[in-house]
């Protein structure tokens, strides 16, 4: 019998908006981190670019087994609807004492879409610690448009994010989000498994809107980040004013008239 997806509430659509990442900690069971080990060593045999979700992997596999799990089934609905595209995927492993931090980057190009995006999945099998360098990311950089590495001078901005987690826990990025990972210095090689998504229906209500109007969904969209400048941070959320009213169809949604006030346009003539 398959397992019904649990879908996001409200609450956690506005957070990712607002973060542009959702964690799902512990969330796969022990017995497929178990797996995912052994699996993730050999390497993940790779899928077509444009390939459907229901295509790319075969039943039984571990992606599959790993999408099926209720919560990262319904997080995925909820972001990019029943049947996303595959992009790409990928194993990132980094050997005791060794590698090298990452720039810091986006991955993606300059995307000047604000009604549309891409998720990435990023799942941990084991507990990952700080000296095992894990995924660093700068919440509420993700609608701030750059072109890939032009961030990589950046360093050490205030809030930033070096993931800690324990094994199993899934993190839904946007795909514009800034990160980069970070040296393992630990005695443990780290693995990694990523995989990006492309929506192919209009990512709109797709998640479970039982708690749409409830007021802690327009405090996550307030959310103020310690990296943001006075002026220039005012601009991610009016960005995100934007993407909320892509997601949801109410094209009167705004924060602090923020939205409504550049959309001014009288029509009536002065007399």
């Amino acid at each position: 019998m398959e397992n019904t997806p649990v879908l996001l509430s409200s609450v956690q659509m506005a957070r990712f908006v607002a973060r542009g990442s959702l964690r799902l900690d512990a969330v796969v069971p022990p017995a497929l981190n178990a797996d995912a080990l052994s699996f993730l060593t050999a390497g993940v045999p790779d899928v077509d670019y444009g390939t459907p979700l229901s295509k790319a992997y075969p039943e039984g596999s571990f992606p599959r087994r790993l999408l099926d799990i209720p919560e990262v089934a319904g997080a995925l609905q909820s972001l990019v609807g029943r049947e996303p595209e595959i992009d790409h995927h990928a194993v990132h492993v980094r050997e005791p004492h060794g590698g090298e931090a990452q720039s810091l980057h986006a991955d993606a190009i300059i995307d000047v879409r604000s009604d549309a995006f891409d998720v990435q999945l990023m799942y941990y099998p084991q507990d990952v610690t700080l000296e095992m360098g894990g995924t660093l990311s700068v919440p509420g950089s993700h609608l701030r448009r750059v072109n890939e590495t032009d961030t990589g001078r950046y360093q050490n901005l205030l809030g930033q994010d070096r993931l800690v987690c324990p094994a199993g826990t899934v993190v839904f990025v946007h795909h514009g989000i800034w990160h980069g990972g970070r040296r393992n210095d630990s005695d443990v090689t780290r693995f990694m498994f990523k995989i990006r998504f492309n929506p192919t229906v209009r990512q709109r209500l797709l998640w479970d809107t039982s708690d749409l109007e409830d007021p802690p969904v327009v405090e996550e969209l307030r959310t103020w980040f310690p990296w943001y400048e006075q002026a220039t941070g005012r601009l991610e959320v009016y960005n995100r004013v934007l993407l909320w009213r892509a997601l949801t169809g109410d094209d009167a949604f705004d924060i602090d008239h923020w939205a409504t006030r550049i959309a001014n346009r009288p029509q009536e003539a002065a007399r």
